[in-house]
């Protein structure tokens, strides 16, 4: 049996380690419901084809396309936005990741439509990695080749990334 055009289903999720639960058309885009269902806008949707990397977000701690991935089929997961990145400082205040900082710290960005994919592509491949480890310059590769920017060259993203490193590799 297939489903109508029309047809909507709950979605229950965890996102930045709040559960929220929404309805939506089954051919509602994860995109879209980060966005227009559950109003966390820091996802940026750019080309809609997967290749720009503008709306990554993690799903159980892996980057992932959000605008090639059905809200249903992230039924149950943890899912992490740019939103979630940055903790509380418990005085009122956020205290910024160190990624978030890092591109802060070494201007990293320019228009800032590609930063929020950027920094959770780069967020998790220092998170998901020793961090006493030294960072080769292929991580750092892999960590930016996916995304693509059209103001700032890389130069500052790449320098960022070896800045955040350092800092969690400090941290520990």
């Amino acid at each position: 049996m297939t489903a109508s055009v029309d047809a909507e289903r709950t979605v229950t999720l965890t996102v930045n380690g709040v559960p929220r639960e929404a309805t939506v058309p089954v051919r509602r885009l994860l995109s879209d419901a980060l966005r227009h269902d559950l109003g966390l806008t820091g996802t940026h949707v750019g080309c809609e084809h997967g290749v720009c990397g503008a709306c990554t977000v993690l799903v159980d701690g892996a980057p992932v396309r959000s605008c090639l991935v059905l809200a249903v089929q992230v039924e149950g997961a943890e899912v992490r936005t740019v939103e979630g990145l940055a903790h509380d400082d418990h005085q009122g205040g956020q205290v910024l990741h160190p990624v978030q900082e890092a591109f802060r710290e070494c201007h990293a960005l320019q228009c800032g439509f590609c930063t929020p994919g950027f920094l959770m592509t780069i967020a998790a491949g220092l998170e998901n990695r020793d961090a006493s480890a030294e960072l080769t310059e292929e991580e750092v590769e892999e960590m930016v080749g996916g995304n693509l920017c059209r103001c700032t060259g890389y130069a500052n993203i790449k320098k960022a990334v070896r800045h955040a490193a350092a800092a969690m590799k400090d941290a520990e």
